[in-house]
């Protein structure tokens, strides 16, 4: 067993997760050890008390507790998950420079592994490694439901300004999904705060009054742009959704808080979800499919490195697609920007 160390992060390190950093120093420790550490406090950053996801920075100095002995670490479970080899995922890529990797990521594939999940995009990562040199590291997240595009950093200097893009909201997404009902007016922002609630391993989050975000605990602003594109009577409706903030589960929740919850979407819809057109959103019933209606369509953003302005499009998952052409409505026929004045 260690001593009590407190360690500069290098300059030669990117900016990066608590956890990444830690794994990498120290490969024999596990996430949940780790994870146990932060709860109970004994990895501080910078004198503070940080969790997993707390992003280090260079100069920065972590205090790290006494840690067992990599011979004295049982091998039998590896730290991370074994690498999948069941889909391809250079199928799947979008873009791909020597600075960046953009994929169109498949509904029911987890982007970051846990307790319950050995099977996720990290998984597979290696197959886009490249050169080994080369690394593939992700910078934002998706829900494992959740189709669509999601960026890779391919270096630890990209990582950095890809962050800092997602962070400064300099990037801009746009996601398609089918509702229930019909949303009331056409257009319009959520500006409902979330707090996470629910009981052990069941996270969700609830709206929030922005007047009484002060007085809840934990809660933070969201704010989502939303645009009906198509729709099937009342009973349905296409919209375009642009997140301006990047809150769990925040399009979900605040298109369950409106009354028109995703369809698919067995935590935020329900039978007893009240909308326009009495459908619900963990099936819609019909032929409908019952997985999550959402997909990451479009994003763009400056290249960090070439400063180029850059615009990726996903094409939707083959069960939206059966969906759109059931509801009759043209996936093609989308406009490049739904929110532009021009609608």
């Amino acid at each position: 067993m260690s001593a009590v160390q407190q360690v500069t992060v290098g300059h030669d390190e990117a900016e990066q997760r608590l956890d990444r950093w830690f794994r990498k120093r120290w490969p024999h420790v596990g996430q949940g050890r780790i994870e146990k550490m932060c709860r109970k406090g004994e990895i501080r950053v910078d004198g503070a008390r940080a969790k997993t996801s707390t992003r280090v920075a260079p100069g920065q100095i972590v205090r790290v507790p006494p840690l067992p002995d990599p011979d004295a670490t049982p091998r039998s479970a590896p730290a991370e998950p074994v690498q999948a080899t069941d889909l391809d995922l250079t199928e799947l890529v979008v873009h791909q420079d020597e600075h960046l990797i953009v994929l169109n990521k498949p509904p029911g594939l987890a982007v970051q592994g846990g307790s319950k999940q050995s099977k996720h995009l990290g998984a597979y990562l290696h197959q886009v490694r490249g050169d080994k040199d080369a690394d593939a590291r992700l910078v934002h997240r998706l829900d494992r439901d959740t189709s669509g595009l999601i960026v890779l950093a391919r270096t630890g200097a990209a990582a950095t300004a890809l962050g800092a893009l997602f962070r400064t909201r300099a990037v801009e997404k746009i996601y398609y999904a089918a509702v229930a009902g019909r949303p009331n007016p056409r257009a319009g922002t959520i500006r409902y705060a979330l707090v996470k609630a629910g009981g052990r391993g069941a996270e969700r989050m609830e709206l929030v009054h922005p007047d009484e975000v002060n007085a809840t605990e934990g809660a933070v602003h969201a704010r989502t742009d939303y645009m009906v594109i198509d729709q099937a009577a009342s009973r349905m409706a296409w919209v375009a959704l642009r997140p301006v903030t990047g809150r769990t589960h925040q399009l979900r929740a605040h298109m369950a808080g409106i009354g028109n919850p995703i369809a698919g979407d067995g935590k935020y819809g329900s039978r007893g979800q009240e909308n326009l057109g009495d459908g619900w959103g963990a099936g819609l019933g019909g032929g409908l499919s019952r997985k999550l209606h959402l997909h990451a369509a479009s994003l763009s953003f400056q290249h960090p490195m070439t400063k180029r302005a850059m615009i990726f499009r996903a094409p939707l998952p083959e069960h939206m697609l059966r969906s759109w052409d059931m509801l009759g409505w043209d996936p093609f026929m989308a406009p490049d920007d739904p929110f532009s004045d021009e609608m």
